[in-house]
C-alpha cells in the first residue's frame, strides 16, 4: 500500500500495542461492497478475508462473531459457541451505537466495549487472515492464532454446511 493512501486505525494501534505484525490492505470501495468483492478487489482467496458480525443474545450480551466472505453464520452453531441459548444478528442501526463502527467497517478489534469474540475454526487451517481495520476500505492481515491469542478471542465452527 502506498504511503498516499496509508490510514492508521485503532484496530491497528491496538495490533501494535499487543505486539502483533500485521500488513495494511486498502482499496476503494463502500460499504456495499461484501467481503467476498473485498476478497477479489485486493485479489485475495476469499477463505482469507473474514467478515465482523455482532450478535445480540437471548441474555441481551453481544457477541462478535469473524468469518470467511464465502461463509454464513450459522446462528445456532454461533449461540452454542457463546452458550446462548439463541442469537440473532444485530440491527444495522444499532451497529454504531453499540460498537462505534458503521456496516462496512466494523473490525472486531477496537469497538467501544470489549464483547465475547469467537472466530471461525477454518481461519486456524490459514497462515494469515485480513479483518477490517476498521475503516471502510481498510484491511488488516494477521496471523490468525496470534490474534486470537493477543485478544482472547476463541475458535468454533460458525458457518453453515455447505449444500
Amino acid at each position: 500500500m502506498s504511503k498516499k493512501g496509508f490510514v492508521k486505525t485503532n484496530a491497528m494501534r491496538l495490533l501494535e500495542q499487543a505486539g502483533l505484525a500485521y500488513t495494511p490492505h486498502s482499496y476503494e470501495g463502500t460499504a456495499s461492497l461484501s467481503a467476498e468483492e473485498v476478497a477479489r478487489v485486493l485479489g485475495v482467496d476469499p477463505a482469507r478475508v473474514f467478515k465482523t458480525l455482532v450478535t445480540l443474545g437471548k441474555s441481551g450480551e453481544h457477541y462478535v462473531f469473524v468469518l470467511p466472505a464465502i461463509g454464513e453464520l450459522d446462528l445456532k452453531k454461533a449461540a452454542q459457541a457463546c452458550g446462548e441459548k439463541s442469537v440473532a444478528m444485530l440491527k444495522q442501526k444499532d451497529l454504531l451505537p453499540t460498537t462505534g463502527y458503521v456496516h462496512g467497517g466494523c473490525s472486531p478489534l477496537g469497538m467501544k466495549k470489549d464483547f465475547p469474540t469467537v472466530i471461525d475454526a477454518s481461519a486456524e487451517d490459514q497462515p494469515t487472515i485480513l479483518v477490517s481495520a476498521g475503516k471502510i476500505g481498510f484491511q488488516m492481515e494477521v496471523e490468525p492464532r496470534a490474534l486470537a491469542a493477543a485478544f482472547a478471542f476463541r475458535f468454533a465452527d460458525l458457518t453453515q454446511a455447505k449444500m
